[in-house]
This record gives C-alpha cells, sequence and structure tokens, in this order.
C-alpha cells in the first residue's frame, strides 16, 4: 500500500508540474499567436576557446548567415581562461562559425548595432563613435562611411558636449541602421542614450545628407527599422511604445507596448529597467512584430496592422529561453528568431513551436 501511494504521489505531482508548465505558457500567448521555443543545438560551441564580451547587435543576410556584434568588454583575468573574442562573428545556419572580423582602428569599441542590405554589404553603427560604416561581406573592406570616428555632432565634437542635430551626414549616437530598398536611401536613428541627438537621419547611397526629423517625446531614439509597408518604425524606449512614420517624418500611428512589474513596487511607481521597447524585427510576412521589452525581460508578439498584443515569450534569466538584458533582434527568412544579450553576452535562436 505504501508502495501504491508512493507511485500516485509522484504521477500527482508529476501532473500538477505539467499542468503548471502549460498554465504558464498558456498566459503568454493567445489563441491564434505563434509560439516560440529555444534551439538548444544553436550556436555551436565557439571556436579557439574564445570569450565573448556584451553580444549587442546582429543581423541575419540573404543567406540566412548571422552576424553578432561582440563588445569585447571582458573583464579582468577572464582572459586567463580563453581568447578574445573578435568583434564582428559570423555563423551559418546550422550555428558554425564561418568567418569573424574587425579591425579596432577602423571600428569603434562601442559597438551598437548592424545591418545587412540588399547587396548583401554589411552596415555597423558604434555609439558614441559619429559614424556607420558599409562594409563588404567579408569585412574585408570599408565600402563607405559616413562620419568620422571620434567626433560627434556636439558643440565641442565629444560625448561631454551638448548635442546640435545637425542638418549634416555626422552623428552623435548612432543606434540602428536600415537602407531603403526602393533607392539605397541610409537610414539612421542617432540617439542611443540620453543627452545625445534624437533624430532619423536619412542620406543617398553615397553619404550625402538629405533630410532629418526629431521624434516627438522620445528621450532616447534607440531602434528604427522600415517595414515593407514603406513606414519607419522608431522605438521610443523609455515610452513604451513605437511611433511609426513615413519617410518624409511625418507621424502616421502610434503602438503602445503596456507592461507591468512583475512584482509589484511597494511604493506604487512603476520604474523602468531598460525599457519596454528596445528593438524591433518583424516575421518574414510582416504580420508580427516582435519587440524586446526589457523591463520585463520577455519578447513582446504585436500584430503589425492592429497593434495588438497577442503573446511573448521569455523571463529573466540564464538558462535556455532566458534573458539577461536582450538588447537587438533579427528574424530570417524561415521566421526564427535571434536574439543577442548584452549582459548575458550571448546570442540565443528561437524556432516555431508544434502548434
Amino acid at each position: 500500500m505504501t508502495a501504491k501511494f508512493f507511485l500516485k504521489s509522484i504521477a500527482c505531482g508529476a501532473l500538477v508540474i505539467a499542468a503548471g508548465m502549460f498554465g504558464a505558457l498558456s498566459s503568454q500567448t493567445q489563441v491564434g499567436a505563434p509560439r516560440y521555443e529555444p534551439d538548444l543545438t544553436w550556436p555551436k560551441p565557439l571556436p579557439n576557446r574564445w570569450v565573448l564580451g556584451g553580444v549587442v547587435g546582429l543581423c541575419v543576410d540573404r543567406q540566412e548567415h548571422v552576424f553578432i556584434l561582440n563588445r569585447q568588454d571582458v573583464l579582468p583575468g577572464e582572459l586567463n581562461a580563453g581568447r578574445l573574442a573578435p568583434s564582428i562573428i559570423e555563423f551559418d545556419p546550422a550555428g558554425s562559425v564561418v568567418n569573424s572580423w574587425g579591425d579596432p582602428k577602423l571600428l569603434d569599441p562601442r559597438l551598437h548595432s548592424c545591418h545587412v542590405d540588399q547587396d548583401n554589404n554589411v552596415w555597423i553603427g558604434s555609439a558614441p563613435s559619429g559614424m556607420v560604416q558599409k562594409y563588404s561581406h567579408d569585412g574585408s573592406k570599408v565600402l563607405l562611411q559616413i562620419g568620422k570616428k571620434g567626433v560627434v555632432d556636439s558643440s565641442d565634437g565629444t560625448a561631454k558636449g551638448r548635442p546640435l542635430n545637425s542638418n549634416a551626414a555626422i552623428f552623435f549616437m548612432p543606434s540602428s541602421i536600415d537602407v531603403d530598398r526602393q533607392n539605397g536611401d541610409v537610414y539612421v536613428s542617432d540617439g542611443e542614450g540620453a543627452g545625445s541627438n534624437r533624430r532619423i537621419a536619412v542620406m543617398e547611397r553615397t553619404g550625402k545628407f538629405l533630410r532629418q526629423w526629431q521624434p516627438e517625446g522620445m528621450e532616447t531614439v534607440h531602434c528604427m527599422t522600415i517595414g515593407s509597408d514603406g513606414l519607419v518604425y522608431v522605438c521610443n524606449r523609455a515610452g513604451a511604445r513605437i511611433q511609426v512614420y513615413d519617410k518624409m517624418g511625418t507621424l502616421k500611428r502610434t503602438i503602445n507596448v503596456p507592461w507591468t512589474p512583475i512584482t509589484p513596487p511597494s511604493d506604487g511607481k512603476q520604474t523602468e529597467f531598460g525599457g519596454a521597447a528596445v528593438a524591433i524585427d518583424f516575421s518574414p510576412d510582416q504580420k508580427h512584430m516582435f519587440v524586446i521589452n526589457q523591463n520585463n525581460a520577455q519578447i513582446e508578439i504585436i500584430e503589425r496592422d492592429s497593434g495588438k498584443l497577442v503573446g511573448s515569450f521569455g523571463r529573466a534569466g540564464s538558462f535556455p529561453g532566458q534573458f539577461n538584458q536582450a538588447h537587438a533582434i533579427a528574424v530570417d527568412a524561415k521566421g526564427n528568431i535571434y536574439i543577442a544579450e548584452n549582459r548575458g553576452r550571448r546570442v540565443q535562436k528561437f524556432k516555431l513551436a508544434a502548434q
């Protein structure tokens, strides 16, 4: 009798745990929304005992190769156990490293974002470098540089100066880059940190300045991307919303990214912990928008047309499927989602789960 009772207790416990897991998953994803799970086979272990610093940016090319930006900000003594990983690392679809590059004389160490254009060139933005760079796919050539390394758009040319938001192809803290597939114009969000510029600057493919606008009500202009609808989606990181503009800078709509503290604050006041709209990308069909919400350490799934929040995934932590300051996001042609973590110092892949 004792043995039977023990087995029944184990069975009941397993059912309770399973029910709890299902309940947690269901609470994050509404009916009809896509569900995602971490791909534990991706990436493969890094070669040469490489040690990563903060992984702050990533982008995907037409062959579904993933590029990550490594700030190389390792702690003292860490290299006793390995070698400093290169600044730019390229993975193939299987998760193996196929290339790496990055000349510190050309790059700025505080990397922030990257973009692969329709010609498979790789654009790199660093803050507060004052520049964006266009590289050949293998990183062997700088094809274009807009702005001058170490000279920022401020009253004294340094990050300590007063931001100018000049009508010129010079930047303060460039945070995101996108290239218009229709005409090759280069869009740069310039405003990664508080106290810097707060604008979207647009240049011709040659780097010649065309125009700019300053998004309303933003403390920082942390991310920007162009949708297939031809509109420009800009992150209001601390304002918990995405502001959508036409290419001339006219505000067309606002998409809220609501969030609530998991543990209610004792004083009743919500405190930002990185922001609710940190980085965005779209599903291949552009039906859904994925938004990094650092406040809740999760990825929000939003219907692009309606602006409705339909699901989310992730939580705080260091295990697979959890996040330690997720900072950048990219989606490949198959719908896989890649997340770069700054404090977590890693990149994760999420694939569609069986429905």
